[in-house]
């Protein structure tokens, strides 16, 4: 980083590296808001699916932006181009939250709405393992000591938010739930809006602090290299 200002090559792939994650920083909360209006509101309608296709691409746009930055380093770029797929994911089940919201009663529809929803965790997990490795390449010993912390905890919250999920989805598929299990699906149930924000909004705010913070740093070296 520090010949940044002489190296054209890595000046130009740190610019693309800082505009993936404004995408990034941006896109996410943008598409978990439009995803949900598509799913449960009526004043988008009129777009059909595109918004979300919009959002989801979005994150597309700054995964790409970024795989130009250290082609040569093998666990940075197995990281990229997991959280890549997932994006991608994404992109290709996001239509399914319209067509589900118009056709409630279709069970397909729902199912894929629900892998959407699994394979948003996942995008998360692995974007949060590439925060890490970037943080590890980057010459700051107060962000990467950073990233390492708070990716660690992030991805444990996702792992409980699936292990949540398991264990919900195991107690409805119980035909005839006793006294006892049908308390504990009423408390999860009232409780559920108090875990989606500790266990998504929580790991989203954080993972969006980092992405920020790295931004910065990125801009930092390199203007003050060429200062």
């Amino acid at each position: 980083m520090a010949d940044a200002s002489t190296n054209p090559q890595l000046l130009r792939s740190l610019g693309r590296l800082a505009r993936g994650l404004s995408a990034l920083f941006w896109g996410m909360p943008a598409a978990l808001l439009i995803c949900v209006q598509t799913a449960r509101a009526d004043w988008l309608k009129p777009l059909g699916f595109l918004p979300a296709l919009g959002v989801t691409g979005l994150l597309i746009y700054g995964l790409w932006q970024m795989g130009d930055f250290q082609k040569q380093e093998r666990p940075w770029r197995a990281a990229l181009d997991r959280t890549l797929l997932m994006a991608w994911v994404l992109f290709g089940f996001c239509p399914f939250i319209y067509w589900h919201n118009k056709v409630p009663d279709q069970m397909f529809f729902a199912y894929v709405v629900r892998l959407l929803e699994l394979a948003s965790v996942l995008f998360l997990f692995n974007l949060n393992l590439l925060l890490k490795q970037l943080g590890s390449m980057l010459p700051d010993e107060t962000l990467r000591n950073e990233t390492r912390q708070f990716t660690a905890l992030n991805r444990w919250l996702l792992v409980m938010l699936l292990l949540f999920a398991i264990i919900s989805v195991s107690l409805l598929e119980i035909p005839h739930p006793s006294l006892n299990v049908g308390r504990v699906l009423n408390l999860l149930n009232q409780a559920s809006g108090l875990l989606l924000i500790f266990f998504i909004l929580l790991p989203l705010a954080m993972t969006m602090a980092l992405i920020w913070k790295t931004k910065e740093v990125i801009l930092d070296a390199v203007f003050g290299a060429r200062s």
